[in-house]
């Protein structure tokens, strides 16, 4: 698996285009990283990169960035809303994919070690990649800010990991580390008062707030802090005039600990204790596919409505619910970090709309062929089924069952997904064979390699359509309790959707034997072969039962 980071650095500069087009430019001119998301604040003044690739690349990209930061910011002229200590202030590293946090929190030292060394200034070490434990916490790092950093610097707990132990006025410092995704959030307020925004915030941050409590024995007073209801949570209130509203600015640290949505619905619980309400949910960068989903489903399941719902119904969910268009439209393509990094060439088929689809099967091409139509008419057969299942968990009279009609909903999407993917993987699957086939075969050794990569392509052209037929299999018991226990006024359709699955079930039957022939382990072979058959035999006698049900019902 590719080796995957994320960074997402902050630049105290929200206002000028000019210079943040420039910090941005020195990102995208190093080869091997994508920019997906530049987010400038005017009010904070500071702008919020997000970009990805191999460490390295990344490495290299934000040491580039924040030598460009440096020649372009003078922190002598900063002002603005967010904290802050340096021109690039904070510059996390993030594992994505292929790659742990410890190999992650190296990646960020080795960063760090350049950039005092290089650029000459004072670094400091966060989160994973933290010194000492009193420098994990950045909100720790950062105390006294800017203003106070000079200070700071002459402090022997508070001297820097890299680079001089002196104050460089122009630049300040930065914060360097390694941490999981951090969610940072807005959630507005219908108030301007800081001081209520401060309040709410006190109320939901882990840190809670400080109360003065008088000794009982003493009667000297002495302060106690209070944790506040959320975990993992940062925050602080704030006016923003850009927008002519107080917010409370959130950083949830570990979100599964502390979800957006539990974030949301603790701010607003606070709120409106004081009268106030949040009118809406202001996401700085980007987010996991995940934070919107899981908040799709938790507001779902609020109002006993069915979860089983393809990605981009639970993501409209979660904006209208949290209101996460309130200042300006939002766009999941740029905001979910997912979405950002697709590949672009990924989902050639499944892209195309039915019509073009049609199209491509008709052409002379053999590819898209029997198997990628099988994959398809299989996950056309468990949605019809799934959305038996979501109209029976709205029918009136059946309230009390919707969580049951909501859990079939969500198999059915499961597997939906599963068969979506597969229409591609199998036409991938056979293009790997004809490309073995194009192998040279002039010498030993290359007929020997051709042979070699042909009987490799052969067993995955018989494991995809072999795997379709289990994963469509799967669903025909949701169409079978959909049609024995849903809504009476669909059962045809969940007879459909069963009718679907099975031939999805039996094109790929048919594409795991045309390429059983050509596979020269026959011990293997017959192994595929005695799965398939009783695959397509269970198949066939669930579509019978469902078949012989179905008539039964729509005859009386």
């Amino acid at each position: 698996m590719q080796k995957l980071i994320e960074c997402v650095p902050n630049f105290s500069e929200g206002r000028d285009k000019h210079v943040i087009d420039q910090i941005a430019a020195a990102i995208t001119d190093c080869e091997g990283v994508e920019l997906l998301d530049v987010d400038p604040g005017k009010a904070t003044n500071r702008t919020v990169m997000t970009f990805v690739g191999e460490p390295e690349r990344v490495v290299e990209a934000a040491f580039q960035a924040m030598k460009k930061a440096k020649e372009l910011i003078d922190m002598r002229k900063h002002k603005g809303e967010h904290p802050r200590f340096g021109a690039t202030d904070v510059c996390p590293l993030v594992p994505v994919s292929g790659i742990g946090m410890e190999e992650t929190a190296e990646w960020a030292r080795k960063l760090a070690k350049r950039v005092g060394e290089e650029l000459n200034y004072p670094v400091f070490l966060y989160e994973s990649a933290a010194s000492a434990p009193h420098r994990k916490n950045l909100a720790n790092v950062r105390a006294g800010e800017y203003e106070g950093l000079e200070a700071k610097l002459r402090l022997p707990d508070w001297q820097p990991d890299f680079g001089p132990a002196k104050f460089v006025a122009e630049t300040g410092t930065t914060a360097i580390g390694a941490r999981d995704f951090l969610v940072a959030v807005n959630f507005n307020l219908n108030t301007t008062s800081v001081r209520r925004a401060n309040a709410i915030s006190f109320d939901v941050r882990e840190a809670g707030r400080l109360l003065k409590e008088k000794d009982p024995v003493s009667g000297e007073e002495k302060e106690v802090r209070t944790p506040g209801t959320l975990k993992a949570a940062k925050a602080i209130g704030w006016f923003i005039e850009e927008y002519g509203v107080a917010q409370v600015s959130m950083n949830l640290t570990d979100i599964g600990t502390t979800s957006l949505h539990l974030a949301f619905d603790a701010v607003q619980d606070s709120a409106h204790a004081r009268g106030i309400r949040v009118s809406g949910t202001e996401i700085v960068g980007m987010v996991p596919l995940r934070v919107l989903t899981e908040a799709g489903k938790y507001f779902l399941k609020k109002q006993q409505r069915s979860v089983g719902l393809p990605d981009s119904e639970l993501i409209k969910i979660a904006i209208k619910s949290m209101g996460l268009d309130d200042l300006s439209s939002f766009d999941p393509a740029q905001k979910v970090i997912e979405y950002k990094l697709a590949d672009k060439n990924a989902g050639r088929l499944v892209s195309m709309n039915l019509v073009r689809f049609s199209e491509e099967v008709l052409s002379e091409s053999p590819a898209p062929g029997g198997g990628s139509v099988a994959a398809y008419i299989a996950a056309c057969g468990t949605a019809l089924a799934g959305m038996v299942a979501n109209l029976s968990s709205h029918k009136r009279g059946w309230d009390d069952r919707w969580e049951y009609f909501s859990d079939w909903a969500e198999k059915a999407e499961e597997i939906r997904r599963k068969l979506v993917s597969a229409v591609d993987a199998d036409t991938e699957a056979f293009n790997r064979v004809m490309e073995a086939y194009g192998l040279p075969k002039g010498t030993e050794e290359e007929k020997s390699a051709r042979s070699a990569a042909i009987q490799h392509a052969q067993k995955g052209a018989v494991e995809i359509p072999l795997q379709v037929m289990r994963i469509a299999a799967s669903g025909l018991p949701i169409a079978l309790a959909m049609v024995k226990e849903g809504n009476p006024n669909s059962v045809t359709d969940a007879g459909v959707g069963a009718a679907a699955l099975h031939c999805g079930v039996y094109g790929a039957y048919l594409n795991v034997l045309i390429n059983l022939k050509d596979l020269k382990d026959k011990e293997l072979a017959s192994s595929f072969r005695i799965q398939a058959d009783k695959i397509i035999q269970e198949s066939q006698k669930l579509d019978n039962e469902i078949k012989e049900l179905v008539l039964k019902m729509i005859s009386t």
